[in-house]
């Protein structure tokens, strides 16, 4: 699976998504221009010791990411779609973008995409959830509905109950 944040801004939710998706085997995405440095000790901080185990690239403009990355199935999170996360079926290698926190994804892209717009239910007249809630909720339905490839579904107890 792949995460794509588009433009993000704020270090902490970065890194959030970050530990996400090194934990879930999924490739993270960054399109500039970010609103922090990838050293900035909150994206650090956020990210604990999983920016060695993480998959990440990086892209100068969404251009460059779409350029480099063409052929993939592409799904746009935004509270503005018509359709909600679970109403479509995921593949193991999909992208999800999400936009940056302060604006969400370019108007002119989600348009243009309509068809794979996906949204969050949630209660009307507030804004949205935190980006880096809103990456864990999406993620983790796609990789439900692809058996959890790559991840160990079972857990141990010291003892065996």
């Amino acid at each position: 699976m792949n995460i794509v944040l588009v433009e993000p801004e704020i270090p902490q939710n970065t890194g959030n998504i970050a530990r996400t998706c090194a934990v879930t085997d999924s490739k993270l995405h960054l399109v500039k221009p970010l609103g922090f440095s990838t050293s900035d000790k909150y994206l650090k901080r956020a990210g604990l010791d999983y920016w060695n185990k993480l998959d990440i690239s990086y892209y100068d403009n969404l251009d460059h990411f779409f350029k480099v990355n063409q052929g993939g199935r592409f799904f746009y999170a935004t509270t503005k779609a018509a359709a909600a996360y679970s109403d479509f079926e995921y593949q193991e290698n999909d992208y999800f973008l999400f936009g940056k926190e302060t604006a969400g994804l370019p108007e002119d892209l989600l348009e243009a995409n309509l068809n794979r717009c996906i949204r969050i239910p949630m209660k009307d007249k507030l804004r949205s959830l935190n980006l880096s809630n809103s990456v864990s909720i999406i993620i983790y339905e796609a990789l439900r509905q692809n058996n959890f490839i790559n991840l160990n579904k079972k857990g141990k107890y010291k003892k065996e109950i």
